[in-house]
């Protein structure tokens, strides 16, 4: 999933980014909030991570403006611990939750997880498709009882086809989600990686190639989420 960072203190900044780094998600961080607005107003996200308290635009304005747009991403807002009036009116601009700082690590990765779960219309962190078993909690893929060896990559591409099961999704839509700003990889790593999970699959979860479109993930079985 492609994720937003909008916090300007570096340490934390730093930390959040290289935490969802290494959870597999492609993360672009910006330090300001005029900055951030511009970025939200021509790059979709799965998520936005986003401080109040920013230089030249604060996280209320940049808030306001993506709902005013009808943008209904998900967003974390990170409120000071001591003030509770931010706390309720980041829910009233239109957040989805916010969580005080200084916080556990923990805790910042199961709200991410649920958030990222509301904007892929999937209320449980399972899902169920015939023999495979996918776990966003513990980031496990179990196959007909047999752990698959999955890198990041791959577990994120999967978890993309899984959120989105008979839809097209073309390498652009793909792309966008897997890899962030800094990332050379385009579409032709793409065609690698689903190749990758075709062989590890094998016929549980087919991944079909809809020439000039993209890809669509398809199965027989009924599907849990």
């Amino acid at each position: 999933m492609r994720i937003l960072v909008v916090e300007d203190d570096g340490d934390l900044g730093d930390a959040v980014q290289r935490r969802l780094k290494r959870e597999g998600h492609a993360v672009d961080w910006q330090r300001d909030g005029q900055t951030a607005d511009e970025v939200l107003r021509y790059q979709g996200y799965e998520l936005v991570i986003l401080d109040i308290g920013l230089p030249r635009r604060d996280g209320f304005a940049i808030l306001r403006g993506l709902r005013a747009r009808g943008d209904r991403t998900p967003v974390l807002m990170l409120t000071a611990r001591s003030q509770i009036e931010d706390r309720v009116d980041a829910l009233d601009v239109g957040a989805d939750d916010y969580l005080s700082k200084p916080f556990d690590i923990r805790e910042f990765d199961a709200r991410c997880r649920a958030l990222l779960r509301r904007s892929q219309g999937i209320a449980s962190g399972v899902t169920t498709v015939g023999a495979l078993v996918f776990d966003r909690g513990s980031k496990t893929v179990m196959l007909a009882d047999t752990l698959l060896d999955l890198p990041r990559r791959e577990y994120r591409l999967l978890e993309i086809l899984i959120g989105n099961l008979g839809r097209v999704l073309s390498k652009e839509d793909i792309c966008s989600q897997l890899f962030d700003f800094d990332d050379e990889a385009g579409a032709n790593a793409i065609e690698v990686y689903v190749g990758r999970l075709r062989r590890k699959l094998g016929a549980h979860l087919t991944i079909r190639t809809m020439r000039g479109l993209g890809y669509v993930a398809e199965a027989g079985d009924t599907v849990h989420a």
